[in-house]
């Protein structure tokens, strides 16, 4: 009997986040192997909790969740992401024009279905959160890759920006801060991809899904603000700044003139209604997270958790013979690199598996976020940070094998 073939739309789909390496430390942990994983950025696995009273929320709502809602989500929920987008200073959001998902990742494939026509583009960041490729890629799409270099603090050069731009380009996407190099864009800079925007009559795409996660006082401008009557859909959620991945709660809303994105907002309530609802039991979180005093700061501030693990990361590197790093400024990540002249043959796919297989740790390659010949690993700031200075130990090892191994193999060859 013959074998079922997938789409061919997945042959350029790429998720290694959860891919290959995830699936051989689930082997080896069958085997016993104890693995420290660093390939996701989920808090509940990692010891952080829910807020009591998003939970508490959810709790006296139960009879209220049992029937299909509303859409684009429940209205007073809306009511309130809307209002949040407004104190930003985004124009014209209403009611309207927020949209309730299951999770960011669904409203990031809603908002690309709803735009691109076979064929059209649009501009990523490289690094990239790899959803965004995918979900351009199935929606009939093509990504064009705009460069984020350590070199230039792992922000992108606006001139680079336009160069990309031609008649199918539709749409540019701004992830900030950034997974997956925590870099944390400036308003200047904003501004000018603004203008780029405008010129070239490009909708705006800002994935602000970690917005309030920021370090030593760097402060988070809302690209919708700054896009002012051009329309912006900006995406913000719970799963990570509250640390409620499990319960599926992203939003987007839509800002600008009104005139000028009403078909696109039609197409996507069309959409919307298609899968009828978002998971009505956890939209009651949403209210009290954005309307009560933020749980983040604490994490985030000298001496919090989140804080600590980041100073870990940035003293492993320090300390290696092998490494450097831009300073995450924003979200979850760091994005260290090997440098060249420490190890100039190196394979990051070759050193994930073998930091895996040797030391039973579990990261990341950079080139799955899109990034060519990567010299680049992502790994997650949410362990303790004591386990993260173990971590930096055994990434050291492996590096120092590989070195050793170098001029063996020029020999060789």
């Amino acid at each position: 009997m013959a074998s079922i073939k997938p789409s061919t739309h997945l042959a350029d789909v790429r998720y290694e986040i959860r891919g290959a390496l995830t699936r051989r430390a689930r082997e080896l942990e069958a085997a016993g192997h104890d693995i420290i994983k660093l390939n996701i950025g989920n808090p509940g696995r990692y010891g952080f909790e829910t807020p009591p009273h998003l939970r508490e929320a959810i709790a006296g709502h139960l009879r209220d969740s049992e029937a299909y809602g509303h859409e684009q989500g429940l209205e007073a929920a809306r009511e309130t992401i809307a209002a949040q987008q407004r104190a930003r200073g985004a124009r014209h959001v209403d009611v309207e024009r927020v949209f309730i998902g299951n999770g960011v990742s669904e409203l990031i494939d809603l908002s690309l279905r709803a735009l691109l026509q076979p064929g059209d583009e649009v501009l990523l960041p490289s690094p990239d959160y790899p959803l965004w490729s995918a979900a351009t890629i199935l929606n009939g799409g093509k990504p064009r890759y705009y460069r984020c270099l350590a070199e230039n603090g792992h922000v992108p050069d606006a001139d680079e920006i336009e160069a990309l731009v031609t008649p199918r380009t539709r749409a540019l996407v701004l992830i900030n801060p950034n997974n997956p190099t925590g870099a944390v864009y400036p308003r200047a800079l904003l501004e000018r991809i603004v203008a780029v925007a405008a010129r070239h009559n490009l909708l705006l795409l800002a994935d602000e899904i970690y917005d309030e996660i920021l370090y030593d006082g760097v402060a988070f401008q809302p690209l919708a603000e700054v896009a002012g009557e051009l329309p912006c859909v900006s995406f913000g959620g719970l799963s990570k700044v509250h640390r409620a991945c499990g319960y599926r709660v992203g939003w987007l809303s839509l800002s600008g003139n009104h005139a000028r994105s009403a078909d696109y907002r039609d197409a996507l309530q069309l959409l919307a209604a298609l899968r009828l609802c978002a998971n009505v039991t956890a939209q009651w979180a949403v209210i009290p997270a954005l309307q009560d005093a933020p749980t983040i700061t604490m994490l985030t501030a000298p001496g919090g958790r989140l804080h600590e693990a980041r100073k870990a990361v940035l003293d492993g590197v320090a300390a290696s013979a092998y490494l450097d790093v831009v300073s995450p400024a924003g979200a979850l990540y760091a994005f260290p690199r090997v440098r060249a002249d420490a190890i100039p043959a190196f394979d990051d796919n070759a050193f994930a598996l073998r930091l895996l297989e040797e030391e039973s740790v579990l990261v990341v390659p950079g080139s799955s976020f899109n990034v060519p010949a990567s010299r680049h690993l992502r790994l997650t700031l949410l362990p303790q940070p004591a386990q993260l200075r173990e971590v930096f130990a055994r990434i050291e090892q492996v590096l120092m094998r590989m070195a050793a191994e170098q001029p063996r193999r020029a020999a060789v060859a």
